[in-house]
C-alpha cells in the first residue's frame, strides 16, 4: 500500500493535467453552449483507458522496485532504466559503485601491507625477546624472575597485536581439528609459571581428559588472554581451572571481581570498566579478541563475577559444530 500512496504521488502532475483538459473541455463546451454529453462520454473512456495504462505502469514500476530491493548493487548490474533523470541518477550510483570498490582495494591493501609490516616486526622483536630471556635463565633470584614474567607479557602483547590485525583482516589461518585439551593448557601453565611463582598464587589445575574440535592455536590465545586476566586482578588466593560437564572449560578466579555495571560490557572494544581505569596498563582488547574468536571457532564464551568474589570464566565447547581441516 505504501508503494502504491508513492506512485501515485509520483504521477500526480500527469493525473491532474488529464483532469485539467477534461475540465477546460467542458468549460469550452459550456461557453458555446454545446451539449456536455458529447464531453462525458470521451471523458469517461479516456478515465478508463488512463486507469488500464496506469495500473500497467504500476505493475511494471512495482516489479522494478522488487528487483531493485533485492539487488546487491556492489556486485549485480544495474537494470536498464526509462526517462532521462533516472539514467541520470543510474550514472551516479554507477559512479559511486567504482569509487566503493577503489577504496575497498586500497583499504584492503594498506591493511595488507600493515599486517605485513607488524608481522615482520613482531619477528624482529622476538630476537632480542629471545636473548635476554637466555641471559636471565642462567639466574636465579627475584630480580631475574621479575625481568622472565615483563618479558612473557612483552611476547602476550606482541601476540596480541598480531592476532588483532588477522582479526581485522580478510585472511584467517583456522586449523579446525580434535585436540586433546590438556595438550593444549599445559604450554600455556608454563608460560606464567614465572608470575604464579612471582605473586604467591596456587594454579589448581588436574588433567580434564576431554577432545575438542578446535584450532590450537587460537584456543591456546585464549586461554592465555582468560589466565593473563586472571593474574592482573587477583592479588592473592589461587585460579582454578577445571571442567563443567559436559564440555564447558572453566577458568575461576579469586581476584577482585567485575561490577555488575561493566559485566554487559566486558566484550566490547576498548571498554576497561572500572577495574580498568584504576589500572592505566589495560587495553580493553583483550576479552574483545578472546570474543572474536571464540565466535569464529563456533565456541560460547560468557563471564561471572561479583566485586571482591572472583570471576569465572567459561568456554563452551559444545555450542556447535565445525568443519574439519
Amino acid at each position: 500500500m505504501e508503494l502504491f500512496v508513492r506512485y501515485l504521488r509520483s504521477r500526480l502532475a500527469a493525473v491532474a493535467l488529464a483532469l485539467a483538459c477534461v475540465l477546460l473541455f467542458a468549460a469550452s463546451f459550456a461557453l458555446y453552449r454545446l451539449p456536455l454529453a458529447a464531453v462525458l462520454y470521451p471523458a469517461a473512456l479516456c478515465l478508463a483507458l488512463g486507469l488500464i495504462a496506469l495500473a500497467a505502469d504500476f505493475a511494471r514500476v512495482r516489479r522494478a522496485h522488487l528487483r531493485l530491493r533485492a539487488l546487491d548493487i556492489m556486485e549485480a548490474e544495474l537494470p536498464e532504466v526509462r526517462g532521462v533523470e533516472a539514467e541520470d541518477y543510474r550514472q551516479i550510483a554507477l559512479q559511486l559503485r567504482r569509487q566503493q570498490r577503489e577504496a575497498r582495494t586500497r583499504a584492503e591493501a594498506d591493511m595488507s601491507d600493515m599486517l605485513a609490516y607488524y608481522t615482520l616486526w613482531a619477528h624482529q622483536i622476538k630476537t632480542p625477546i629471545a636473548a635476554m630471556r637466555l641471559q636471565l635463565q642462567g639466574e636465579d633470584s627475584a630480580k631475574a624472575r621479575a625481568l622472565l614474567g615483563d618479558l612473557g607479557r612483552i611476547e602476550r602483547y606482541v601476540e596480541m597485536v598480531l592476532t588483532y590485525l588477522r582479526l581485522e583482516g580478510d585472511g584467517t589461518d583456522y586449523v579446525i581439528r580434535e585436540y586433546d585439551l590438556d595438550g593444549i593448557l599445559r604450554p600455556v601453565f608454563r608460560q606464567f609459571a614465572g608470575e604464579f611463582i612471582g605473586r604467591r598464587l596456587r594454579l589448581d589445575y588436574a588433567p580434564v581428559n576431554l577432545r575438542v574440535l578446535t584450532d590450537e592455536k587460537w584456543l591456546a590465545f585464549v586461554v592465555g588472554q582468560v589466565l593473563s586476566n586472571a593474574l592482573k586482578y587477583t592479588p592473592e588466593g589461587a585460579i582454578s581451572v577445571y571442567l563443567e560437564p559436559p564440555a564447558v572449560l572453566c577458568v575461576r578466579d579469586t581476584g577482585i571481581g567485575i561490577a555488575p555495571e561493566d559485566l554487559p560490557r566486558v566484550f566490547e572494544r576498548s571498554y576497561t570498566g572500572l577495574a580498568g581505569r584504576a589500572d592505566r596498563r589495560a587495553s580493553g582488547l583483550g576479552l574483545y579478541l578472546c570474543k572474536r574468536v571464540c565466535d569464529n571457532l563456533r565456541h560460547g564464551i560468557s563471564i561471572e563475577s561479583a566485586p571482591g568474589a572472583g570471576t569465572t570464566v567459561r568456554i563452551d565447547f559444545g555450542r556447535r559444530e565445525l568443519p574439519i581441516d
